[in-house]
């Protein structure tokens, strides 16, 4: 019963269906006392106005916001970073949530792949989540997924929704759902990184992309080994870390390693912003944009979806960061 539920819950409408039962529901009783207030004007004009606010964000963020897509370009400087690689284009998209484009928003996630492939670039990075709860959503958009293409390739690592964390399963059969996910983003041509990492090269110079597996707090899983990903590295080397949950960044990447720059996503950055301020900003030290710590930095995606696909003040996105040296001055 408690699996059924889960998966109910994890269907992306649900909560929108619930969201308009509840605002309904809410909306007659205050008509009902709203008409009733004749001589209050003033508290019968902040009533109805409330009202039209709370309809007007959840048609908007239901039927709107999720159709906008942002390209965000961001530069990322360091004396580390090999001459070789100054104008380094890497595209990062994340928290797809591929089920959550069904129906009549499926054509979204084709354009995202469109305006990904657009951008030129030398890389793309997914970092992570990728399904909504199980392996089997994601093979309808495979060939979708399939199309991106970069003169790197395209890496990603896991998100803690592409963990069986989210199905009441045996060890073994989620043993074989984590395979699966690994095995449809293969198919669709990606690496993935498993505390692992890749060497991309221009000539003599080099640098590396490194995965770390989902690091989270709290319920989600804690599975990043900075010693597995930057095994035998150096100083001097010049690392992009890819890690779904920024919470990672202060807790394992800043302290115990030397990656310059870090990739992440997870927050979707609250999916919901007003003036400004978003829940996320409750949860995450870092959950929107780029942040620095002396000349290291952290960028975290606002993704493409989630489980709930809404959007107000917080548009999807990709982001384009292109890769400069910072030149010493004597």
């Amino acid at each position: 019963m408690s699996e059924s539920l889960l998966m109910i819950l994890l269907e992306p409408d649900t909560y929108l269906w619930l969201s308009a039962l509840a605002l309904a529901v809410l909306t007659l009783p205050l008509i009902v006392f709203w008409r009733r207030m004749r001589r209050r004007r003033w508290l019968r004009c902040c009533l109805l106005l409330a009202l039209l606010c709370f309809w007007y964000v959840l048609l908007y963020g239901t039927f709107v916001g999720v159709r906008q897509l942002d390209v965000r370009q961001v530069e990322f400087a360091s004396k580390d970073l090999p001459a070789a690689f100054d104008g380094y284009r890497i595209v990062q998209f994340s928290d797809a949530h591929v089920h959550s484009f069904d129906g009549w928003r499926r054509p979204l996630l084709s354009r995202a792949i469109d305006s990904i492939n657009a951008q030129g670039a030398d890389l793309i990075v997914f970092t992570g989540d990728l399904q909504n709860k199980q392996p089997s959503e994601i093979a309808p958009y495979l060939s979708e997924l399939a199309r991106l293409k970069a003169k790197d390739g395209v890496l990603s690592v896991l998100g803690n929704h592409d963990y069986p964390m989210y199905i009441d399963a045996d060890p073994y059969q989620q043993a074989l759902n984590l395979e699966a996910v690994v095995s449809q983003e293969s198919k669709a041509g990606w690496n993935v990184l498993l505390n692992g990492r890749r060497t991309i090269r221009r000539g003599n110079d080099c640098i590396y992309v490194a995965g770390m597996e989902n690091d989270g707090e709290g319920r989600f899983p804690q599975l990043g080994s900075i010693n597995e990903a930057l095994h035998s590295l150096t100083r001097q080397t010049f690392v992009v870390m890819l890690e779904h949950d920024p919470t990672s960044w202060r807790r394992k990447i800043l302290p115990h390693s030397h990656c310059q720059l870090t990739l992440s996503g997870h927050t979707h950055g609250g999916q919901f912003s007003l003036l400004g301020l978003s829940p996320a900003a409750f949860n995450y030290h870092e959950y929107a944009g780029m942040y620095y710590a002396g000349d290291r930095a952290i960028n975290v995606s606002s993704g493409l979806s989630g489980v709930v696909p809404f959007r107000f003040g917080v548009n999807p996105e990709i982001v384009v960061i292109t890769l400069r040296r910072l030149k010493i001055e004597n």
